[in-house]
């Protein structure tokens, strides 16, 4: 009898829901900065039908948490400014502090858009010491996927506000363009900051916009399968342990007595190489495993206190490192600098040991030229390049393949953009597309149809979109060349053409030899020009350098034409260059180019009847020097009209 009623009661008690208190979405948290001038959403979670009243300023607005314990007000428009607070009361009570009232840019994108300010602190150490700024906040969304449904919340982070210590988790871009906007609108800007390194743009896409691209929402399709994503992480970890495993057991660096990290081991056998530069290329075996290096320095009496730092550039692919014997540090992919400190008491007067494990898992590996390679000691660095002895450790066969599910369709649309969507926004600024460069002419659809898709999910068919056009990137060549990457270019250039857009160019901001160029400054500041005109009505601003808008033929040149000349077309550092023409054959030949007014005259005797011409054509136009006297640099174009081609 006892237990009968204990059942009987327990069901009972089952079918009435369990009273929860309020709950605030992680963006509605201390620090916050609100969209001004905008009515703005305030949501959370309750109870069903639970009541619940929202103060803010002088305003009281109060609610009934619907069925599904979903609740919401709408604050009228609000004046910049602040600190404010919000009071919400149900159950319970909540206070959000600190809350500042100006503009709200969504930071969205890959990896340079992510990069913090932590990856550029030795090009900014200035900006960083300065960067007491209250009215900046920023707000990071860790990475996550999700292929089923529109997430409710973000998966993480909080509002932080800049200052020397804080400013290194913000994004590098994101920052100076804010920077840019305290200094000339002298408004709070909030940033919140959705990006995920190596994600193409059809990851930030909703099912709705994937429609127009078939076999984009067949892979979606496949994977909301989540049973079989966890089976193939599952696999794919140990895989990559089991990877791993055998080139540890097969390392004769790790075997050897003493091992290959202690000063004592004899290398007096081991071969140079001179670094920076690939193994492959100077000659040494193929093939992917573990490679060791190591150099001997001398070092003058007086280090022995102090902490030291070590810059090895750039290492493809992974890397361990010591120094007399003792680990200092390791970075597990190639991308990031390479930058270790040397506890104090390590060094000693005279001869010191560096060990450089690096593993190379796939292509190949070594460590990347035109980087910085030195021991800083305090008074005059070190040169680290030149000849290093290495020896082989182990060849393995190629690491396998590891699927990177956040780069799928739709899935970070949903786990990181649908939360963002109750937020009232100024605008967005967007630097993306390396990752779209295998297939770029589909990005003259992808992309202008991704800034449809948020602005109708955010109810706003203004909103401001402003991106980041590729940088200069890989080695140059010369001309005439076919990029994928200018196509790309080429593709951001048309999507101009959509209303309320800029485009900040950055050919003459990126690096050869690395895909995350140090120079955020400058594209930031160039973003915040186009927001400048887009979103903050400045038309009268130069906010571009010049921009191609169409050609006419005399004779035997092509005249362009061009908007955004500011005071004047200029050749920046000599002639006019980076012109190639072709004519009805389509063969493209370097091409004479000169300023007359706000035109450029393009002609080669090579072709009498030119019908194309395009600029600043290549992976790395480093050649390219069309400036408006504004100091800005001109898009890459091609005069041809027809759609970009795959």
């Amino acid at each position: 009898m006892r237990r009968l009623l204990f059942l009987s009661t327990l069901l009972i008690v089952s079918t009435f829901p369990v009273a929860a208190q309020i709950r605030l979405p992680r963006l509605v948290s201390n620090g916050m900065v609100l969209q001004r001038d905008r009515p703005l959403t305030i949501w959370g979670w309750a109870s069903a039908g639970e009541h619940v009243s929202v103060r803010f300023r002088d305003v009281l607005r109060e609610t009934d948490t619907r069925s599904d314990g979903t609740w919401s007000v709408t604050l009228p428009p609000q004046s910049a400014g602040g600190p404010s607070s919000l009071h919400i009361k149900g159950s319970n009570s909540l206070e959000v502090t600190d809350i500042l009232v100006g503009d709200v840019w969504l930071c969205s994108g890959q990896s340079n858009m992510a990069l913090p300010m932590e990856r550029v602190r030795e090009k900014y150490p200035e900006v960083i010491a300065s960067a007491n700024q209250p009215m900046i906040r920023h707000f990071f969304l860790p990475t996550r996927y999700d292929f089923r449904n529109p997430a409710s919340d973000v998966p993480g982070g909080r509002w932080e506000t800049a200052t020397p210590q804080t400013v290194l988790n913000f994004s590098a871009v994101a920052y100076f363009f804010a920077k840019e906007l305290v200094e000339r609108e002298r408004i709070p800007i909030g940033l919140v900051n959705a990006s995920v390194g190596g994600s193409p743009a059809e990851a930030w896409m909703s099912t709705e916009a994937l429609k127009a691209f078939p076999e984009k929402l067949e892979t979606l399709k496949a994977l909301q399968d989540t049973a079989l994503i966890r089976r193939t992480l599952r696999q794919e970890q140990q895989d990559m342990r089991d990877w791993f495993g055998r080139l540890h057991s097969a390392d004769k660096g790790w075997q050897a007595s003493p091992n290959w990290t202690d000063p004592r081991a004899d290398v007096s056998g081991w071969p140079t190489l001179t670094i920076p530069g690939y193994w492959e290329d100077a000659g040494a075996p193929k093939g992917n495993g573990a490679v060791w290096f190591r150099k001997d320095i001398e070092l003058p009496a007086g280090l022995e206190g102090k902490a030291l730092k070590l810059f090895l550039g750039r290492i493809i692919d992974s890397d361990s490192v010591f120094v007399n014997g003792t680990f200092i540090g390791s970075v597990g992919y190639q991308y990031p600098p390479r930058r270790y400190t040397i506890p104090a008491g390590l060094v000693k007067a005279g001869k010191n040991t560096i060990v450089v494990r690096v593993v190379s898992s796939n292509g190949k590996g070594g460590f990347v030229p035109d980087k910085r390679y030195v021991l800083e000691t305090g008074d005059s660095p070190i040169d680290l390049t030149g000849a290093w002895n290495y020896q082989i450790g182990a060849t393995v066969s190629p690491a396998p393949p590891t699927t990177f599910f956040q780069y799928k369709p739709n899935g970070l649309f949903n786990a990181m953009i649908a939360p963002l969507l109750p937020l009232a926004l100024k605008g967005v600024i967007w630097y993306q597309g390396e990752a779209n460069t295998a297939q770029p002419a589909e990005y003259e659809r992808l992309l202008p149809a991704l800034i449809a898709d948020w602005r109708a999910h955010w109810r706003q068919a203004d909103l401001p979109f402003i991106f980041v056009q590729l940088a200069n990137f890989m080695e140059a060549k010369a001309l005439p060349s076919e990029s994928n990457w200018a196509v790309l270019r080429e593709a951001q250039r048309r999507t101009l053409s959509v209303p309320h857009t800029a485009m900040a160019v950055a050919i003459d901001a990126g690096e050869w030899n690395d895909i995350h160029p140090l120079d955020k400054e400058t594209v930031g500041k160039r973003l915040a020009l186009g927001a400048m005109r887009v979103a903050y009505g400045k038309r009268d601003l130069t906010s571009s350098g010049p921009a191609y808008r169409f050609s006419e033929s005399k004779g035997k040149a092509l005249v362009l034409h061009f908007d955004l000349t500011g005071s004047g077309l200029v050749a920046r550092g000599g002639a006019l260059s980076g012109f190639v023409i072709a004519g009805e054959d389509g063969k493209f030949v370097s091409a004479s180019a000169r300023i007359k007014g706000k035109t450029v005259v393009v002609h080669s005797p090579e072709v009498s009847k030119p019908t194309i011409v395009r600029y600043a054509w290549a992976d790395n136009p480093d050649h390219a020097n069309l400036y408006n006297k504004e100091g800005l640099p001109a898009s890459p174009f091609t005069t041809d009209t027809r759609p970009l081609q795959p």
